[in-house]
């Protein structure tokens, strides 16, 4: 399969112009995707865009990611209701140099390669335009009629938002031509890649490079991902699933693939991995004949986790994951970090006491009933010590059982376990 061919079977095209796939087959191709760089980490919302570069540059052509730090200043109204907040030039060359990071891990930027990935800023060619060389030399080529046309200006001008549209808004897709106009004459970029809200923005792009240099340029959209039950697409109850592990812990990074549903898991795999066609349709077949075993969300989550956060993580991440279904053991529990641990036990019963307290040690009865409220008595304590029901960080705890400072995880936490399924966690203060 070609580029647009492959593409087109991942479900990754919405929209194409003519001529596109004519020109990908003819040579050796530079296209552009543009990133917003509001946040110094990309969420799993950009991942598609990423991933249509890392085809691109798989099938032989040249991918450029452009980070927005001078749109970004700005804000971009397709499919916003609202103007964005505008960022200064020290965070947004921060937030540059972390987006690169993260996009190296799917690119070639280093290579001699005659297709090697590069990163530009819109900033370093737009600071310099003064508004009138911006007005007669980008302005006067494209019409107010034709910018009035897009859907993404329309919705805005007849929506119900009483804040209505600020020309700074409004010349944004200019902006953007221009972007797409100073690229195809700086590295002969002749494709754009979005999603397809931004379909209005690339063809603006297109048109003025057809009006002010006679030259011919495309574009290409990807559908913008939904969940199966209408549900947006990466976001959770606490937010984005960021790429970076500080916002969003390798573990929960996991998780939220390895969760998804059936229907979900069986589009996500085509997009979100390079796995090969055949290698796909066999892995959707067998999870079809047993879905219990849930192999494609198992496949789907270790690809994407890999490709993000590299092996050891990915290996941590289902060694963590093991230890809610009984599998985990005292030094599996040891070895999390405390973003991690707080993740896998996200919701659990939660109690706290001074950590002065486990210096001179507490015998396991009390801290069950007096201390924690675990148990709702001394003698529930001793009955279920009888037992042998009762864990500490995994480890069987007896009625002699002291507990002390040496039992706290991350210097701070101790985790109770009373049976298979009931997990209680203590934190120190």
């Amino acid at each position: 399969m070609n580029f647009v061919e492959e593409m087109r079977w991942r479900g990754m095209i919405q929209d194409i112009m003519p001529g596109t796939e004519e020109q990908l087959e003819k040579e050796m191709t530079t296209a552009y995707v543009g990133i917003d760089p509001t946040a110094d980490s990309l969420h799993i919302g950009h991942l598609v865009s990423v991933m249509l570069l890392k085809h691109f540059q798989r099938h032989g052509h040249k991918p450029l990611a452009l980070v927005g730090g001078a749109t970004g200043m700005i804000g971009d109204p397709s499919g916003k209701s609202l103007e964005r907040n505008l960022l200064d030039d020290e965070t947004l060359r921060h937030n540059q140099a972390c987006i690169k990071k993260q996009l190296a891990r799917f690119l070639d930027f280093e290579s001699d390669a005659p297709n090697c990935a590069a990163l530009v800023n819109n900033y370093d060619w737009m600071k310099n335009y003064s508004f009138l060389e911006f007005a007669r030399d980008i302005g006067k080529h494209i019409t107010v009629n034709y910018m009035m046309a897009k859907e993404s200006v329309k919705k805005r001008l007849t929506g119900e938002s009483k804040e209505g549209m600020s020309f700074t808004e409004f010349s944004y897709q200019l902006i953007q031509g221009a972007d797409y106009l100073e690229l195809h004459q700086q590295y002969n970029c002749k494709l754009q890649m979005g999603g397809s809200d931004q379909w209005g923005n690339i063809t603006t792009g297109t048109e003025l490079i057809r009006r002010k240099l006679g030259k011919e340029a495309f574009g290409l959209t990807c559908p913008l991902i939904t969940k199966a039950d209408g549900g947006k697409f990466g976001k959770t109850e606490s937010g984005n699933i960021w790429l970076d592990a500080e916002r969003t812990s390798p573990y929960a990074f996991y998780q939220f693939w390895l969760n998804c549903s059936d229907a979900d898991s069986e589009r996500y795999i085509k997009i979100f991995t390079i796995l090969m066609k055949e290698e796909i349709e066999a892995l959707i077949e067998q999870h079809r004949v047993e879905p219990h075993l849930r192999i494609l969300q198992k496949r789907l989550a270790e690809e994407v986790t890999m490709m993000v956060h590299g092996r050891e993580n990915y290996d941590a991440a289902v060694e963590a994951s093991q230890i809610l279904f009984g599998k985990g053991t005292t030094e599996t529990l040891r070895k999390l970090d405390e973003q991690t641990l707080l993740s896998v036990f996200e919701g659990v019963p939660q109690s706290s006491l001074p950590k002065s307290q486990l210096e001179s040690g507490i015998q396991i009865v009390d801290f069950l009933s007096e201390t924690t409220n675990i148990l709702s008595s001394k003698g529930e304590a001793r009955r279920a010590l009888k037992e042998n029901s009762i864990s500490i960080n995994k480890g069987k705890a007896g009625e002699d059982y002291l507990v002390t400072t040496n039992d706290l995880l991350n210097g701070k936490y101790i985790l109770v376990q009373k049976g298979k399924k009931s997990y209680y966690l203590v934190m120190t203060i």
